[in-house]
């Protein structure tokens, strides 16, 4: 009897174990999807700790499935980066890394690493940040290999070219020329000589050089301009980060946001681009400039929702931010981000409060999971079509061209052009450039085009 009471209890202890060793590994096996999402939705996280990161990846591991990680404080700490993209992953989520422009010969080694451990849960990096939009409204500098300059292109538009021996020329957006040359080394002076020239043949001498001037006529300082035309301006665009997107791109998939010029950021080498919703921009008009490059050009893109507001509270409210998801996953987009940065007195989440949180979880649940909302069932059936290479900001009728170029009457055009096309058929339009690399495409059912009339 006792043996048998023996074995009876023998064997219930070993289902018990059975049942709680079940438990327990459930428990601590990551949640992960059986194949890849046809979407990502997620949250940046631009924090300074790795303590913040895994807690805001156990608030919103449920109803996400992207870690977008945007920190300046962690993107060189690559042992950082590794411990939060274990924790997200072993949490179910893709982990998407950014290293801002930090392109070095350990993370070579690192990626590779990191890709034999993750497999296709590291989704890419995300490099650098608003390549076209720093093009349109910030300084970039650029280095000619053929002749040694340093080229900056300001944000006021002007372009400024500083040659190896010292001497700065500055093209005005305005027209004006200023030239400014080094004292001679003899001289025992630090100030230099400087002049400007403009285009009636006048000039003016604000400091008078010794030994005079290298230049004497406006026309010597214009035959020597940089940025021309706009099939020059976009060839420079395109080298000027070639060699690392060369890199990134042979090594993983490489993604970036931005809030114009999204063609081009395409054709510079990106994989998947990011439009930035939610500033005060038209959104309609957003999707048609990102969709219409992603689809012509067979790219992937998506939406990152950034702020409203250069302060508190910063992003919108919840319910246009859930508005705002929805209706980019029904135009189509594939990634969908709300950007959550983290200020000096800003919540234990970020600039997210409570009813962001509720919006990305809504959109979770009632639309990523609803079958019923199918992504991009609003599809484009019309195009408006661009000139080549013509880097027109689109942001309003007098918005510079690639940043350098002052709108003119063919700006004006296009502008009444593309609001006719977005007032009179919405999220249906995509706006594409005349490019004979890439064909028409025969899904669009109507044309603008900026040489001919409008078609229906």
């Amino acid at each position: 009897m006792k043996k048998k009471l023996y074995l009876i209890g023998t064997t219930i202890f070993i289902i018990a174990l059975i049942l709680v060793s079940g438990f327990l590994l459930k428990e601590q096996t990551p949640r992960q999807e059986t194949k890849t999402p046809q979407a990502f939705v997620g949250i940046a996280y631009c924090g300074d700790t790795v303590a913040e990161g895994k807690q805001l990846i156990n608030k919103v591991k449920d109803y996400t499935n992207i870690f977008l990680l945007q920190s300046g404080t962690l993107y060189r700490d690559l042992p950082s980066v590794e411990e939060l993209g274990d924790y997200a992953i072993n949490a179910g989520m893709y982990f998407l890394p950014s290293f801002g422009e930090f392109i070095q010969e350990p993370l070579s080694d690192w990626l590779d690493t990191m890709k034999t451990k993750w497999g296709d849960h590291l989704l890419g990096v995300y490099h650098a940040d608003e390549p076209g939009g720093k093009m349109l409204d910030d300084y970039v500098k650029f280095e000619d290999p053929n002749t040694g300059d340093s080229i900056t292109k300001t944000k006021y538009g002007d372009i400024v070219v500083q040659k190896p021996n010292g001497i700065v020329i500055n093209y005005q957006l305005d027209g004006a020329i200023r030239l400014s040359e080094p004292a001679p080394a003899d001289s025992n002076s630090d100030i230099n000589s400087e002049k400007i020239f403009y285009s009636d043949g006048t000039s003016e001498v604000h400091k008078t050089a010794s030994n005079g001037f290298s230049f004497q006529t406006y026309q010597q300082l214009q035959d020597l301009r940089v940025f021309n035309d706009v099939d020059e301006t976009v060839q420079r665009f395109y080298s000027r980060d070639r060699d690392k997107m060369n890199f990134l791109g042979s090594k993983t998939q490489v993604f970036t946001s931005d809030y114009a010029l999204y063609w081009f950021d395409y054709l510079a080498g990106y994989d998947v681009m990011l439009s930035q919703i939610g500033w005060n921009l038209s959104s309609t008009q957003q999707i048609a400039l990102i969709r219409g490059a992603a689809a012509t050009q067979q790219k992937d893109w998506g939406v990152i929702i950034t702020w409203k507001y250069q302060q508190p509270p910063f992003l919108d409210t919840g319910t246009e931010i859930l508005s705002q998801l929805k209706t980019a996953y029904e135009c189509g987009a594939k990634y969908l981000i709300v950007f959550d940065y983290y200020t000096e007195n800003s919540g234990p989440y970020g600039t997210m409060k409570e009813e962001h949180f509720e919006a990305v979880k809504t959109f979770w649940r009632d639309v990523i999971k609803n079958p019923k909302i199918i992504q991009g069932s609003i599809k484009a059936d019309t195009q408006v079509i661009f000139p080549k290479n013509y880097g027109w900001g689109t942001r309003w009728a007098e918005d510079k061209i690639w940043g350098i170029f002052k709108a003119d009457q063919q700006t004006q055009q296009l502008w009444m052009l593309m609001q006719t096309a977005l007032e009179e058929h919405g999220l249906n339009t995509d706006i594409i450039y005349d490019d004979p690399d890439y064909l028409p495409s025969t899904i669009y059912q109507n044309s603008y085009h900026y040489q001919e009339s409008i078609k229906k």
